[in-house]
């Protein structure tokens, strides 16, 4: 039977039983594992995800338009920190994973999560060309009785408005013929406590029906499937938490600021009034924020709220603060080599880390890449170590990570922690470094007198 003459059978006009027996029958797939699952976009979110529906027993086909991406799955090699490559290769060798560069995968498979980037243009508005793309795929080969999710993270109102109407253009309905829901992702990448399986997953659902549904789905590969009222929630639920530690960064980031023009240690205050059992908890300055969530996502949602209105002035001002402190790192920098009486221009700087945080391979957004911009235009020297980033791009040029030797550190005029990765040795950075700024509070236990605070 082709798509059109199965599209017509499930119909507005067949009977209502005919629509109840397709949820009955998915659910019925979904609990015995016979459901085929798949999963678009295989980057920190989609790879986790894919590989846990795998261990829990579905057959999991995994679509990306990138052809590495796409070789090293089936190749059982893994390019996420997060997934180790023997859980990946256990998986690909069961047949319990593939990857596929084709949309039209998306006929075969009983259910679907898309996991595609969700970026913002240059004027900070949203881009859901990603979301976008995708979707009008799926709907070319969307059939009957199939969920649907969306795991991007994007503003409130994007399920209801965006992508529904593109799928019910296939001529089918939600919650009749077919079935949709949103729930975030929240991955953190790095993180060896919280993982894919163990965070709650949040889901909302089109209809009632829809989020029955896609709660049943997660329920059998993560622990706990925490069901809201709406679709237009749960993208609120993933929003609020990012805002959230965006303005208590930029909070953090604002006492710092403060605490440099008093001359107190801000590292120190917060030590302190962390010992206070209620009513604080601790957020750290940094040299500015990266990844995917937290410098994107306010954005989202002041985008949003300007629609309908409302003036976000706290979540503006708080990703202003932010964005301050990639430039307020570099002229710390220069501050620290003039009071050595040293100039910025020719200085050799060595960046230690270029992730957006410790231990993950993840340059997405990262504060650290933009500090040794800045730094390289005021015609600095520029080289970096990072044990999980081979190489990067600075204004059109590859820069290669250098090995962390005593030799290179005595070499450099400063050495600047931007990230803090857990395998460096601080104890040679402390002992061979001339100038040390730190804006991770690194190297606390390896006092140093050239070492400079953020």
């Amino acid at each position: 039977m082709n798509y059109d003459a199965e599209a017509a059978i499930f119909s507005k006009e067949q009977p209502i039983t005919h629509r109840s027996q397709m949820g009955r029958e998915l659910k019925k797939k979904i609990r015995d594992r016979s459901a085929k699952v798949g999963v678009v976009g295989l980057g920190y979110v989609g790879l986790p995800l894919a590989l846990e529906m795998a261990r829990a027993g579905f057959e999991v086909t995994g679509i990306d338009l990138v052809r590495d991406r796409v070789d090293s799955i089936n190749s059982g090699i893994s390019y996420i920190p997060d997934v180790t490559g023997e859980a990946l290769l256990s998986a690909v060798s069961a047949n319990r994973l593939r990857a596929t560069q084709s949309l039209s995968a998306a006929e075969k498979v009983d259910t679907l999560n898309i996991c595609v980037p969700t970026p913002l243009r240059k004027n900070k508005d949203p881009d859901l060309s990603y979301v976008i793309a995708a979707v009008e795929a799926i709907r070319t080969h969307i059939r009957p009785g199939q969920l649907i999710i969306l795991e991007s993270t994007t503003y409130p109102g994007t399920t209801r408005e965006v992508v529904l109407p593109i799928l019910e253009e296939s001529g089918l309905n939600v919650g009749r013929d077919f079935f949709l829901a949103y729930s975030p992702e929240r991955v953190d990448p790095g993180n060896q406590n919280y993982t894919t399986r163990n965070i709650p997953k949040v889901v909302g659902g089109v209809t009632p029906r829809c989020a029955e549904i896609a709660v049943l789905l997660y329920e059998q590969f993560v622990e706990k499937a925490l069901p809201v009222s709406s679709t237009d929630c749960a993208e609120m639920v993933k929003l609020l938490e990012n805002t959230f530690r965006s303005v208590n960064i930029a909070l953090a980031n604002e006492m710092a600021l403060t605490c440099h023009s008093l001359g107190i240690d801000v590292w120190e205050v917060i030590e302190a009034a962390k010992t206070k059992p209620f009513g604080f908890m601790p957020f750290y300055p940094g040299p500015g924020l990266g990844g995917h969530c937290i410098p994107v996502d306010p954005y989202y949602l002041t985008w949003r709220a300007k629609m309908n209105g409302c003036e976000p002035r706290l979540i503006e001002l708080a990703g202003h603060i932010n964005s301050q402190m990639p430039g307020f790192t570099v002229l710390s920098i220069a501050d620290a080599l003039n009071e050595r009486r040293k100039c910025l221009r020719g200085a050799k700087i060595l960046g230690l880390g270029v992730t957006y945080k410790r231990d993950t391979n993840d340059v997405r957004e990262s504060p650290a890449v933009h500090v040794l911009e800045a730094l390289r235009k005021k015609g600095a020297l520029i080289y970096y170590s990072d044990p999980h980033v081979s190489s990067i791009s600075i204004a059109g040029q590859t820069i290669n990570s250098v090995e962390l030797t005593a030799e290179l550190l005595q070499s450099m005029d400063c050495v600047a922690v931007l990230t803090d990765h857990s395998s460096f040795d601080y104890s040679l950075i402390a002992q061979h470094s001339s100038l040390i700024f730190d804006t991770r509070n690194a190297l606390k236990d390896f006092p140093s007198a050239n070492s400079v605070l953020l």
